[in-house]
């Protein structure tokens, strides 16, 4: 991943609606929510909710499938997973020593508010 997909990866998130959206399809693993679940769940106008689903969607952030007239939408964990990774490939100049930390919190089985 390049600095400016990063970059448009955090604006896509950095938003409070957008990132509830984010967490609640990553809550989600696998499976996908329809547009319309999605709405229900967070309480978002339909025609609110498109908007920040094509912001997300265009970061790289999400994917989306089409099922007859509905559109499904997941997490996409391998794009967060590069995101995460450029954060952190010159972590501590390359001593992993120091960064114990952050490996054991990307390492725990259950994480708290998720």
């Amino acid at each position: 991943m390049d600095q400016l997909k990063a970059i448009e990866a955090f604006a896509a998130l950095a938003q409070d609606t957008r990132m509830s959206i984010y967490r609640l399809l990553v809550k989600q693993a696998e499976n996908s929510l329809r547009a319309s679940d999605i709405s229900d769940r967070l309480n978002i106008v339909p025609s609110t909710l498109s908007g920040h689903l094509a912001i997300l969607k265009r970061a790289g952030l999400l994917r989306a499938t089409r099922h007859q007239r509905e559109i499904h939408y997941a997490a996409d964990i391998e794009a967060m997973n590069e995101l995460i990774s450029f954060l952190l490939q010159d972590c501590c100049d390359g001593k992993m020593d120091n960064c114990g930390e952050i490996l054991t919190l990307l390492k725990k089985p259950e994480r708290q508010n998720v």
